[in-house]
């Protein structure tokens, strides 16, 4: 589970981290990066939405996601907001593994056009 202080919580910074920010794409997940200049703990957010799959599936997909982005947490640059979206394509195994890769692409392509 993500800390409180790690999530994004209001639908304005879900908006502003996806129509502002990089995008880095793969197989199952889109991941988007803002970086801010506020002095807080990066944060991050899902969007996991019902043409994923059922209710059981999105909600496997989404503790993955969860476990790896708190695992990812520390690499992220201090007061960044992250948005990943899950594809239809995503199943547990294989966005847990992209997710892995994908986050420090996404890091590398903001921090070399910043």
């Amino acid at each position: 589970m993500l800390p409180r202080n790690a999530r994004l919580t209001s639908p304005e910074e879900f908006a502003r981290t996806t129509k502002v920010g990089f995008r880095q794409s793969s197989a199952s997940l889109v991941a988007y990066l803002h970086l801010t200049q506020e002095p807080t703990p990066a944060r991050c957010g899902l969007i996991v939405s019902k043409n994923v799959g059922g209710s059981v599936t999105r909600h496997r997909i989404a503790r993955q996601l969860r476990h790896g982005l708190k695992d990812q947490l520390a690499q992220l640059p201090q007061g960044s907001l992250v948005v990943i979206r899950a594809l239809p394509s995503a199943t547990t195994l294989k966005a847990r593994q992209e997710l892995d890769v994908i986050i420090p692409k996404l890091i590398a392509k903001a921090l070399a056009k910043k």
